[in-house]
């Protein structure tokens, strides 16, 4: 979903509540839904910066509250992956992927597996169900230390510090 129609989504979905799609609002959509930080599965508070960044005038407040509305509105999930943050990412509809999530930096990686994907159909009928939904969190353990680049550990990764979106 690119981030006009994810604005235009989550309009109707305010008025459908009653609610009107405030500047802020469409800000927060704007920037939670831009492409090139999609992947990253913001927590509240780094999007409150990204926001934060392009108007200083939007509060943490307004950015949890809008964030709610968008979860509210599915067009936004919330998951925790691999720690004790609640971290958020965009809902496009008819798109899946799972996560795998390196124990040492943080770091999320989002793929996608047929195989897998199957296997979970079967496990479900085997048990008797029917899968609709599900989310798969993989948390990783490298090989020694975390060699990739943009491992957000090891020396290339402290220079950025801990509050690097992952």
């Amino acid at each position: 979903m690119n981030v006009k129609d994810a604005v235009s989504a989550f309009n109707d979905y305010l008025q459908s509540q009653g609610l009107k799609l405030t500047r802020q609002r469409a800000l927060i959509t704007e920037v939670f839904f831009d492409p090139a930080k999609r992947a990253d599965h913001p927590t509240v508070e780094e999007l409150y910066l990204r926001v934060k960044g392009r108007d200083s005038t939007v509060g943490h407040a307004t950015v949890y509250r809008t964030l709610k509305l968008l979860v509210d509105g599915k067009l936004a999930t919330p998951n925790r992956i691999g720690e004790d943050l609640t971290r958020y990412e965009p809902e496009v509809p008819g798109e899946h992927h799972d996560h795998m999530v390196c124990a040492e930096c943080g770091l999320i990686i989002e793929f996608e597996d047929a195989e897998i994907e199957r296997l979970q159909e079967q496990v479900a009928a085997r048990h008797g169900f029917a899968l609709r939904d599900h989310s798969m969190n993989l948390v990783v353990a490298p090989r020694g230390d975390c060699a990739r680049a943009d491992c957000l550990k090891g020396a290339a990764g402290e220079a950025r510090g801990a509050g690097a979106a992952r």
